[in-house]
């Protein structure tokens, strides 16, 4: 797992943090962003395989960000998060390119597989 180079985005910072912490203790490369603006200026700066990416942000949304992504890099896979309980800005950001979505609060465990799984999918694509 410590190839791994995960791009974790979202305004609670606390969640984040913590996230970020549990994953690291994993041996998981983990980078931080707590708006779009952030998230997007890490990935020019250092491109991840995985964006983990809250739905609801001010500013600049998570569906904004993820347009953004699949625009200029294809290639990185994006895990939507929704905290609503509800799943349709996942399958809106699935229609648009993301590869799955989660429901907060999340599993840690089932977080990894979902990320193992999406750095499959990258390597799949970059190894063509």
């Amino acid at each position: 797992m410590t190839d791994w180079k995960i791009l974790l985005v979202d305004d609670e910072e606390e969640f984040v943090s913590t996230v970020a912490e549990r994953l690291r203790i994993r041996n998981i490369d983990v980078q931080v962003a707590n708006d779009g603006e952030e998230a997007l200026a890490s990935i020019e700066a250092r491109p991840p395989q995985v964006v983990v990416l809250d739905v609801m942000m001010p500013g600049m949304s998570g569906l904004e960000v993820l347009q953004n992504i699949k625009q200029n890099h294809p290639e990185i896979q994006v895990i939507l998060l929704t905290g609503r309980g509800t799943t349709r800005e996942g399958i809106d950001g699935m229609r648009m390119g993301a590869c799955d979505y989660m429901v907060k609060p999340v599993q840690i465990e089932e977080l990894i597989k979902k990320m193992s799984e999406a750095v499959a999918a990258y390597n799949s694509v970059t190894s063509k």
